[in-house]
């Protein structure tokens, strides 16, 4: 069985959208059922027997709340050095990546706890 997460996260101006995640691959789309679409046309038919995780993005154990405060700082950051023509710290860049990859590898624990509460 293939899990997809499918998460709330901010774009590049600030609007929201929505990243679908299932193992290596992933999309993004206007709406959740757009990034759904969009995973789903990437995925082989042995990947098809999927199930559906949809984050609310509140704090958990996976990712907390002090991780969510500082990367909705960080990409606050970016936004306006991007605006600006620059670039972040060596050290900021670092910390965002850091806890984009953190966000990412929650969103996958979240979706394997799942599977093993429903499989019990």
């Amino acid at each position: 069985m293939t899990t997809v997460a499918i998460l709330p996260v901010s774009d590049a101006s600030g609007g929201k959208i929505y990243r679908a995640i299932a193992g290596d691959k992933q999309s993004t789309g206007r709406t959740a059922g757009e990034a759904l679409d969009a995973l789903t046309a990437q995925m082989e038919d042995d990947e098809l027997n999927t199930l559906l995780v949809i984050q609310s993005f509140r704090p958990d154990w996976f990712f907390s709340a002090e991780q969510q405060k500082r990367l909705s700082e960080l990409m606050n950051l970016w936004r306006t050095a991007r605006d600006r023509g620059q670039t972040l710290s060596p050290k900021q860049q670092l910390e965002l990546d850091s806890l984009v990859e953190a966000e990412l590898k929650g969103a996958t624990a979240r979706s394997a706890a799942l599977v093993q509460k429903i499989g019990k």
